[in-house]
C-alpha cells in the first residue's frame, strides 16, 4: 500500500504542468520556490522508498537463488542416494540399498519443496521488478521536473532582477526629464537673446538721436552763413571778410534759427 501510494505521488507530480500551474499562480516567483521544495522533498522520499522497494525485491532475488540451488544440489543428492542404493542392490545387500532409496527419496521431496518456493517466487519478483522500473522511471522524470522549475525559477528570477533594473532606468530617465538642464539653458539663451535685442535697440535710438542732433547743427550753420553774408552785403565789403565779420556778428546778434527766417515770394526775384 506504500509503495502504491509513492508511486502515484510520483506520477502526479511527473504529469504535473509546470506552464500551467504558472499561469495559475499569484506570484510565480513564490510558487516555483516552493514547488522546487516540494519537488526535492519528494524525490528524496521517492528515493528512499524507492531504495527500500529494491532492496526487497534484491532479497526475494536472493531467496529465489537460493531455492533453485538448493533444488539442484537436493536432486544432485537424490541422484547419488539412488545411484548408491543400486550399488547395493546389486552386491545383494537389500538394507543398504532401501536405505539409500529412502534418502533419494527425501531428497527428491527437499527439491520439489525447494522448486516449489521459487517457482511461487517468481511473480512476486516479476511484480515487485516492473514496480522498480516504474519508480526509476517516475523519478527520473521528477528529476527533470525539477531541473525544469529550477531553470524555470532562474529564468523568472534573472527576468524580474532586469525588469527593476529597467524600472529604475525609466524612473532615472524620467526624473532627468523633468529636471532636464538643457531645458535651463535654452531659458538662459532666451533671455541673453532678449538682453541683446534690448542693447540694440538702444543703440539704434541712440544713433537715432545723434543723426537728428548733427542735422540740427548743420541746419543753424547753414542758418548763420545766410545771415553773416546778408550782414556784408549790407556793408558793401567783399563776401570773405563780409563772411569772416558776419560770423562774428551774427554769433553776437543772436539773430533766430531758419524758422524765424522771412517768407519771400520767388517773383520778387525777377524785379531784381
Amino acid at each position: 500500500m506504500v509503495k502504491q501510494s509513492i508511486f502515484g505521488r510520483i506520477t502526479q507530480l511527473a504529469k504535473a504542468n509546470i506552464n500551467a500551474l504558472l499561469d495559475q499562480a499569484e506570484d510565480p516567483q513564490k510558487m516555483l520556490d516552493q514547488m522546487v521544495r516540494d519537488y526535492s522533498n519528494n524525490i528524496s522520499e521517492a528515493e528512499s522508498a524507492i531504495a527500500q522497494t529494491i532492496g526487497n525485491l534484491r532479497m526475494l532475488q536472493d531467496d529465489h537463488a537460493e531455492d533453485i540451488k538448493a533444488a539442484q544440489d537436493w536432486g544432485n543428492k537424490a541422484l547419488a542416494a539412488s545411484r548408491k542404493a543400486d550399488e547395493f542392490r546389486a552386491a545383494g545387500n537389500a538394507a543398504d540399498a532401501q536405505k539409500f532409496d529412502n534418502l533419494a527419496k527425501v531428497a527428491i521431496q527437499r527439491q520439489m519443496s525447494a522448486e516449489n518456493e521459487a517457482k511461487a517466487a517468481e511473480p512476486t519478483i516479476a511484480s515487485q521488478s516492473e514496480i522498480v522500473d516504474r519508480l526509476k522511471t517516475g523519478l527520473d522524470q521528477m528529476k527533470g521536473k525539477l531541473n525544469e522549475l529550477t531553470s524555470k525559477r532562474n529564468e523568472l528570477v534573472a527576468r524580474s532582477r532586469t525588469a527593476a533594473a529597467q524600472t529604475q532606468v525609466n524612473d532615472a530617465l524620467k526624473s532627468i526629464d523633468i529636471m532636464d538642464p538643457t531645458s535651463e539653458v535654452g531659458r538662459f539663451e532666451e533671455k541673453v537673446r532678449r538682453e541683446e535685442a534690448r542693447v540694440r535697440g538702444q543703440q539704434e535710438l541712440a544713433a537715432s538721436s545723434l543723426d537728428s542732433q548733427f542735422n540740427q547743427l548743420e541746419d543753424l550753420g547753414e542758418q548763420t552763413e545766410v545771415e553773416a553774408r546778408l550782414a556784408a552785403l549790407k556793408q558793401g565789403s567783399s563776401a570773405p571778410a563780409a563772411l569772416s565779420a558776419g560770423t562774428g556778428g551774427a554769433r553776437t546778434a543772436g539773430k533766430g534759427n531758419a524758422d524765424e527766417l522771412p517768407v519771400v515770394d520767388e517773383a520778387d526775384f525777377d524785379k531784381l
